[in-house]
């Protein structure tokens, strides 16, 4: 018996010192930024950091004709189609709006507004791997856990956020929303979603007399185990309170700090942005930013009803990067005095996003066509980098180490 024991921890002991199989070990990824080219329908891969140097090219609408000829063939659906492309899209269509990649770099899953879905394309040979199609008629911000395994996307004509599983595309929950749904984040311990409604944006009637024709704008927070709202939280009040009755309460771009205490965010036709204590319910900093000379104050000029349009924050909390869209430029806010640095020239900035570093603000300058990278230490541009055709969302992700765009297999 003694001589079996032996040998069973002998053979015990060759099992665990021997490699895995190749085939058990997870690929070794890369980490890359992507840019999603709105009205061209494709997303550039860039570098996440230092040079930010171009590595290809994405095109998220292979399916397009496909989709045109369902659109074509439904009156209603042909319908709003068309008041996407005259109202938000500016004359063009929204064919890519955001873009997560699943946790083993595989695959970029991306909405698109225009064609009122979302999509997962295959990162090696660029096919459509599943498409989940929303509610109503026109998709927008999504978010993605903090595991990876999760995604949330904007059902903006339904009111409705529904949550897929990122590698599947199944719907996993639903839960409505105040008017427009907009930004989606995730709390850091990924028990809540929270989600900013920004109302009506597509007319005219833009002067404050009239905001009541906007709609129900309001935070709502789900229990993304029962997709329950657990809170509600209309901005209004707690503006007018704060002796800002003159500001909206569409909430555009958000971000926690750090500690998770605070949010920071922009609002419809305001050239700044908002402090918001959660603990206390009320807000505590109201920032002015500057006004471009160049600028209209004429409200119905704003595209979408934004002023500003982007907001991130550095890894150590202490600055916030600003993308100063209809002022056209971004400038990087210290979060403590609430001082903001030089005023980077930016052709329409319409995101900011971290770099895979930390160290700098990544613009996207759907004006020019290029991403720029700002400097969270000196305020000032690093780089700049030429993509397609109306860059907005910005998104760091993970490629294959070893990946080169479908087009070149």
């Amino acid at each position: 018996m003694a001589l079996k024991s032996s040998a069973l921890v002998a053979l015990v002991a060759v099992l665990t010192a021997a490699p895995l199989p190749a085939s058990a070990a997870p690929p070794p990824l890369r980490e890359v930024m992507f840019v999603g080219n709105n009205w061209e329908g494709t997303v550039d891969v860039i570098g996440s950091s230092g040079g930010y140097g171009k590595l290809g090219r994405i095109n998220v609408i292979p399916d397009k004709d496909a989709r045109l000829w369902e659109i074509y063939l439904n009156p209603i659906r042909l319908a709003f189609f068309l008041g996407i492309r005259s109202g938000p899209g500016e004359g063009h269509d929204q064919l890519v709006d955001d873009m997560y990649t699943t946790p083993d770099g595989g695959a970029l899953v991306a909405s698109r507004p225009s064609f009122a879905d979302v999509v997962s394309i295959d990162l090696r040979t660029g096919a459509v791997r599943w498409r989940f199609a929303v509610s109503g008629y026109r998709a927008d911000h999504m978010a993605v856990s903090p595991d990876g395994t999760r995604v949330a996307v904007s059902a903006s004509t339904s009111n409705t956020v529904h949550v897929l599983d990122i590698a599947t595309g199944r719907q996993l929950g639903s839960f409505a929303t105040g008017d427009k749904p907009h930004e989606n984040i995730y709390s850091a311990d990924g028990r809540y979603l929270w989600n900013m409604s920004i109302g009506e944006v597509n007319t005219d009637l833009d002067d404050p007399i009239w905001d009541w024709t906007k709609g129900n704008r309001r935070i709502t927070v789900a229990d993304t185990t029962t997709f329950q709202t657990v809170r509600t939280i209309d901005m209004r009040a707690r503006l007018d309170a704060f002796g800002r009755s003159d500001l909206s309460n569409a909430m555009r771009p958000t971000v926690f700090s750090a500690d998770g205490s605070k949010l920071y965010f922009q609002v419809s036709f305001f050239n700044g942005l908002v402090e918001y204590d959660i603990a206390t319910d009320r807000i505590t900093r109201v920032k002015t930013l500057p006004k471009n000379p160049a600028t209209s104050d004429d409200r119905t000029t704003f595209v979408n009803d934004s002023r500003h349009h982007g907001l991130a924050l550095s890894p150590d909390g202490g600055r916030l990067c600003v993308a100063g869209t209809m002022d056209d430029y971004a400038t990087v806010v210290d979060r403590a005095t609430l001082q903001e640095g030089e005023l980077v020239p930016a052709a329409k900035p319409y995101w900011a996003t971290v770099s895979g570093d930390g160290r700098d603000c990544v613009i996207s300058e759907s004006g020019a066509d290029q991403v720029s990278a700002i400097s969270f230490a000196t305020g000032r541009r690093v780089a700049t980098v030429a993509v397609g055709d109306h860059p907005q969302r910005v998104r760091i992700g993970h490629v294959p180490d070893n990946w080169a765009p479908p087009a070149a297999r």
